[in-house]
């Protein structure tokens, strides 16, 4: 098996992590990477240093629908013949992008609803701009639905269904091997985004922490993340990631008993990244992630019946739940 780093051409993220697992026919490729030409060229070199050419490639399994870890194995999957798989929860998301939508953006409508309008004409904006190349997003070979065992040449990986990054996400686990591919669900230095899609769910944060105890309750194996490095625990991760997201939590519901209103305002009183920046400091892609990411905890919040919301001109707001009896 071999990690094989991919360049990302406009992410704050340098590289995607490929997997390359040799079977007896070819070679099977957990996600693909980015459709674009310094990408296939780098696979391509990656490749010959094993031995093995992208036409040796027989099979992806995509974790996820992200254009970083689809966008090209739905490419070469057409050019070379390999068989695609992608979990079912994103074909409303492939169906928006194949399809095309109509205004607004998805994203620029949840940014709406969560009280920033003007981050989402900044956001309508910047992806009038960049509008994808629909060739790149083909429908995948097999949609993945439930839990269920692959087998991968001599290998038996658990496909393992963890919606909450995206509501399609998978995770593949080699039990044997005490190998996790775990896609964007658990990184090692970062928080995923939640819910950040065409066609999010109705509480992707939710999803996303059921997701972690499904993973939780696997063996302890090495993670082998789409981005970063190779981490030999997968519970302590999820362990971290489980205790981040309960501080948010507390933090937005400190912020709406302040007086904070909506999902941008929350976000507004939170620290962001790990050098605690300001919403105001951060770029429009970042500052879109960070109000959705408030929009999810909030959600959560109102399930756990901690705090209501109220819908006002299109726009959310929220209060703290009342403790009178």
């Amino acid at each position: 098996m071999y990690r094989i780093p991919l360049p990302l051409p406009t992410d704050g993220l340098r590289a995607v992590n490929v997997y390359a697992i040799e079977t007896r026919s070819g070679l099977v490729l957990v996600d693909g990477g980015w459709a674009i030409q310094e990408s296939q060229k780098q696979l391509e070199a990656a490749l010959r240093t094993i031995d093995y050419k992208v036409t040796d490639i027989t099979r992806f399994l995509v974790t996820h629908v992200h254009r970083d870890h689809y966008t090209q194995a739905s490419v070469i999957g057409r050019q070379v013949g390999a068989h695609v798989s992608l979990g079912v929860g994103e074909k409303p998301t492939l169906d928006l992008i194949r399809g095309g939508w109509t205004a607004p953006d998805p994203q620029a409508a949840q940014l709406s609803r969560a009280g920033a309008s003007t981050l989402a004409e900044q956001w309508a904006a910047l992806t009038e701009l960049e509008q994808p190349d629909r060739t790149h997003w083909g429908y995948p070979d097999a949609w993945l639905n439930g839990d269920r065992t692959l087998d991968v040449g001599d290998r038996a990986l658990v496909a393992v269904s963890t919606p909450g990054h995206t509501q399609g996400h998978y995770v593949f686990a080699d039990l044997a091997s005490n190998l996790l591919f775990a896609g964007d669900h658990v990184l090692p230095a970062i928080t995923p985004s939640i819910g950040f899609e065409a066609a999010p769910g109705p509480n992707p944060l939710g999803d996303f922490l059921n997701s972690l105890a499904k993973v939780r309750a696997l063996p302890d194996l090495i993670l082998l993340p789409a981005h970063g490095a190779v981490t030999v625990s997968s519970h302590a991760r999820v362990d971290e990631l489980a205790a981040h997201h309960d501080h948010r939590l507390q933090l937005c519901l400190e912020a709406v008993d302040a007086g904070a209103v909506t999902a941008h305002a929350v976000a507004n009183e939170l620290p962001w990244t790990r050098h605690r920046r300001r919403l105001a400091d951060l770029d429009t892609f970042n500052a879109t992630l960070a109000t959705l990411e408030t929009f999810a905890h909030l959600e959560l919040l109102v399930a756990r019946e901690q705090v209501i919301h109220e819908e006002v001109e299109g726009v959310l707001h929220y209060q703290k739940m009342s403790t009178n009896p």
